[in-house]
């Protein structure tokens, strides 16, 4: 079954993350992930929610996610998301 994790990020440091933008995707092959939404346009059509930058990415399972996430190669990509800004992140079971 796919999972996904799902971010709504806040830039606050608008160099680091680029950085962090540039070395995310060569983390993700090893773990089966793929980019299916990066900070594209969105529209709030219900709710309080008022994201800022929206990220998906696709796994395989919810292990592989968390695999991901907790790997070495994403260690250090990870802190620097950390520092550039604030995220409210999820990882979440698809069908």
């Amino acid at each position: 079954m796919p999972a996904y994790v799902i971010a709504d990020v806040t830039v606050t440091d608008p160099k680091e993350m680029e950085e962090y933008r540039k070395r995310v995707p060569g983390t993700l092959a090893k773990y089966g992930g793929r980019f299916v939404v990066r900070g594209g346009a969105h529209q709030a059509v219900e709710g309080d929610w008022k994201p800022n930058r929206l990220v998906v990415i696709e796994f395989p399972s919810m292990e592989q996610a968390r695999r991901w996430y907790d790997c070495e190669e994403y260690r250090e990509p990870k802190a620097m998301r950390l520092r550039a800004g604030r995220t409210n992140l999820v990882l979440v079971e698809g069908v």
